[in-house]
């Protein structure tokens, strides 16, 4: 059991470096977050370590849709915003992302750490987790995956990617990263 732990805990690292690594390729001025246990190592970067540095401010969003729309007026304003948060708050933010960033095509980036799936402790973590792909979908948004079928050195490069894919399209994108193990 101390075997599985321990090899699951070195994924969890190798997979947040990569994810740090990718959004400081980017190089954001903001960096906009909700708290996350499973996010606990790419936040701890940005808000106390290296990654908490002059001419970027990072700051917790009160909810994602929230999130949604301070991050537009970020991109409005000629500004380099991502935002980091959980998969199950997709449901919240679908109706400002599809009546602002994707209605006006405003380039919106996020970086969505999955939950769910083998290994999850929280239950009620499945209902939403479980369907966020199909979600995005119905809306139209689009998203890439990271998880164990992509190899953890092209993590970062992907994440790179998908930002500027959000650029290209002038519409938000997501990058689904799963920390966990799956």
């Amino acid at each position: 059991m101390a075997d599985e732990a321990e090899r699951l805990a070195a994924i969890h690292t190798a997979r947040s470096r990569a994810v740090i690594e990718g959004i400081e390729s980017i190089d954001p001025d903001f960096v906009l977050h909700l708290a996350s246990s499973t996010l606990g190592a790419v936040l701890a970067h940005f808000l106390a370590g290296p990654g908490a540095r002059a001419g970027r401010t990072v700051f917790a969003m009160p909810r994602e849709e929230e999130g949604v729309a301070v991050t537009c007026g970020l991109e409005l304003a000629g500004r380099r915003p991502v935002m980091v948060f959980q998969d199950n708050g997709v449901g919240n933010l679908l109706t400002v992302l599809l009546t602002l960033p994707q209605a006006y095509h405003v380039p919106l980036y996020g970086v969505v750490a999955r939950r769910g799936g083998l290994g999850e402790y929280n239950s009620m973590i499945h209902t939403v987790s479980e369907r966020v792909e199909a979600i995005l979908d119905a809306a139209g948004v689009r998203w890439f995956q990271l998880d164990a079928r992509t190899p953890v050195e092209a993590w970062a490069p992907e994440i790179k990617r998908a930002w500027t894919y959000s650029r290209t399209t002038h519409r938000p994108v997501f990058t689904l990263v799963n920390l966990m193990g799956g």
